[in-house]
Formats: structure tokens, sequence, C-alpha cells
């Protein structure tokens, strides 16, 4: 191989590898900011050697060796320090660590404690979705930028500051256990599934989709559910991206422009995905299951459909009501709001939504003046709804969406 393929070679490893690479470094030294940097070690090491040595024959194995030996490493230099200087240290900083206990861990859990970690309460959501792409997707800091459409910098520091808050907490690199993996649990669910949405559906921006995102999210639910396979909820998840994610190609026009749910070629629909999404989700229904599940019951009765008219909408609006149970909002009770109306009829659906006009938390939501408008325009009150759909341009930062809804609205005129 020419040092260019070379070069490749290590840069296709280093993106499969690099999570796990990390989380092998991290379990040795504790500190997830020190692991990437020992990780980012390792990576050096392979430009350097690989060219003139070879690709070797296990090139991630030859990766999470050579960064836990600079772990082991960092670890004997840091206790002779300690011990060099005995007066100003405890007893218990000086106790030496016991290397051969904590390299002998499995390398998957190692990679589920990493998940854990970039994914705890403790930071932010925006820090936990910047901290997760990066260590365990493989991103660069520009890439990340460029995906969420902020500026660069805003990103590194994201990550910095993620990583000192881990350290100042002194936040453990393990697995939680009891009521404590419940809801850390629930962080990371709810990290993965901020990722996928930010790409199906951009908050910002000129572009409808970002599809990368959706297959990022979908490859850490897919590790994640081979990591936890007795946890419902991350089959739950793991189905409702695998069937939204079916209808990607059907969900943009030639132009880029969005096209509906409803108006939507199903013969684009992949139905591999919704195949995986189907098992995903029996299994997850056959583990007990919880809003995840639901969500994704609610998105199977789409992809069980052939055309819009076959859906059962009945069906949906009570997977909406289930699900107002488990977890209420008023998101939640918008959706519904659609099912009942498409299953009983426009007037049935306003009156489902019409008490949601005094939720302060959709106050600035597009999508309820977007749906009103809707169900107005189907009742013949034209003039009310081209108002909805002004209103719900003016609330929405994706271009693509905004031209959507001022057509709509001037259709009304």
């Amino acid at each position: 191989m020419t040092t260019t393929e070379t070069h490749r070679t290590i840069e296709a490893v280093w993106r499969i590898e690099a999570p796990r690479v990390i989380a092998a470094a991290a379990r040795l030294v504790g500190d997830v900011g020190l692991a990437e940097e020992l990780a980012q070690d390792a990576l050096v090491a392979a430009l350097e050697q690989w060219p003139s040595d070879g690709v070797p024959r296990n090139p991630g194995a030859w990766l999470t060796t050579t960064a836990k030996r600079r772990a082991i490493d960092q670890i004997r230099r840091r206790e002779r320090f300690e011990r060099s200087l005995p007066d100003l240290v405890t007893p218990e900083a000086t106790e030496p660590t016991d290397l051969d206990a904590i390299t002998d861990d499995p390398i998957d859990d190692d990679l589920l404690r990493l998940i854990f970690t970039a994914c705890h309460p403790v930071l932010s959501p925006e820090a936990r979705v910047a901290l997760t792409l990066r260590l365990l997707g493989g991103l660069t800091t520009d890439e990340i930028a460029r995906a969420f459409l902020v500026p660069s910098p805003t990103v590194g520091q994201r990550i910095s500051r993620a990583k000192k808050t881990l350290a100042d907490a002194h936040v453990p690199f393990e697995l939680p256990t009891g009521a404590d993996r419940a809801a850390r649990l629930t962080s990371v669910l709810e990290v993965i599934y901020l990722i996928f949405n930010e790409g199906y559906s951009a908050t910002a921006g000129d572009d409808w989709m970002r599809p990368a995102l959706c297959e990022e999210a979908m490859r850490l639910g897919r590790v994640l559910a081979g990591l936890m396979p007795d946890e419902a909820e991350v089959h739950g998840l793991v189905a409702l991206l695998e069937i939204q994610a079916s209808r990607t190609a059907a969900r943009t026009g030639p132009s880029g422009e969005p096209v509906t749910l409803l108006e939507q070629d199903r013969r684009r629909w992949d139905r591999l995905l919704i195949r995986r999404g189907l098992a995903a989700l029996e299994r997850a229904e056959a583990l007990g299951g919880g809003p995840y599940t639901l969500q994704a019951a609610i998105a199977a009765v789409h992809a069980r459909a052939h055309t819009a008219e076959d859906t059962d909408w009945a069906r949906m609006a009570d997977l909406y009501a289930q699900l107002a149970q488990v977890a209420p909002s008023p998101v939640v009770e918008l959706n519904r709001a659609v099912a009942v109306a498409m299953g009983e009829g426009p007037q049935a659906g306003l009156a489902v939504l019409e008490p949601l006009r005094d939720e302060p938390t959709l106050a600035a939501y597009h999508l309820l003046p977007t749906v009103r408008g809707d169900l107005l325009a189907k009742l013949g009150r034209t003039a009310e709804a081209k108002a909805e759909f002004e209103r719900a341009a003016t609330m929405t930062r994706n271009e693509r969406e905004r031209a959507l809804l001022l057509d709509r609205a001037a259709a009304c005129a």
C-alpha cells in the first residue's frame, strides 16, 4: 500500500474503532478528556508506524493496546510522583492501582460506560449531544458545527466544558445500577433521539433534512441495543428511528422541498428499515416497553398502511391517548388532535386542539398554528387558516418549511 492508501485506511479504521479505543483508555484513567488524548496519541503512532510497518492484522486491537499502554504509563508516572511526595498526599492516593483488574473488563462494558458518561445528566443537553457525537460518533468539531449550524468554536467550547464538568463533578467511569440506571438510561435515549430529530427535521437552515445525523443516531441506537439487549425502551427507540428513517427518500421533492406524510409516495419508503423497525418493536413490546415503544407503535401504524387512506386512525388516536397517560405532553395532545381529525373529522380534531392555544410551552411552537391552519382550511374557514399558516411561517427557522407554509397560506387566499 502507498502512504496515501495507508492513511485512508487509518482514517477509516479510526472512524470505526475510536469509541472503543477511547472507552478502553477511559476505563484505566477514569477521565474521558484524558482518554481521548491517549487515543489520539495511538492514532498518531499509527500514522507514524503503519506506512512503513504495514497495517496490522487487527488494526482496532493495535490502537486499543497502544492507547492502554500509554494509559498505564500515565498511571505509573502519577503513582511515582505521588510516592515522591508522601507528606502531601493521603494514604489512599498512594495506594497502587490494580492494573490487572481494570484491564480485564470486556470491551463492550467499556463502551457502555462511555455512552453513559458522555450522556450524564450533569451536562446540558447541548453538551451531551456534542460530546456523544465527538466520543462515540467520531465526528470532528467542524463536522458537528456544520450539522447543527453553529460556529465551530461554540462546539469546541461545549465539548471542553463538558469534559471539565465531568472531571470537576468526579463522575465515575462506571455502569450505573439500581434506580440510577433507569434515570441515566433515559438521558442516553434522549440524546440519541435529539440527534436523530435534528437530522430528520432540521430546526434551522436551508435543508429540510440532514441524513448523516439520522444515520449516526440509528448507529448509536443499534450499538446500545446490542449492549443492552434486555432493555425494552432501547429497542423501542431503535424501532422508532428505523421506521421514521424509512420515509427519508419520500420526504423531499425534486428540489428538496418538504413532502408531508400524507402526500408521500409510499412506494419510496424503505421496506428493509420498516421490517427492522417492526422486529425491534415486537421485541420492545415483549419486554414491556414505555414511551418510545408507544411512539414506535404509532409510527408502525403508518408503516403498515399502503396508502394514507388505509391508515387506522382510531388505533393511532388510542395509542396517543396511552402515550399521554405515561408521558403527558402538549405535543402529544397536539398529535392526538391530528389523529382524531383524520378519523372523526376536522371539527373533532379542532375540539381537541383548541385548549392547547393557551398552553405556554407551545406559544412559540410553529406546528400548533400549522395544524390549526390545516383543520380550519378543511372546514372552509380559509381566512383564519391563512392567518395561522402565516403565523407559523414566522416561527420556524427552517427555510424549506417556511416556504411550504407561505405556499399553503397563499393557497387559502
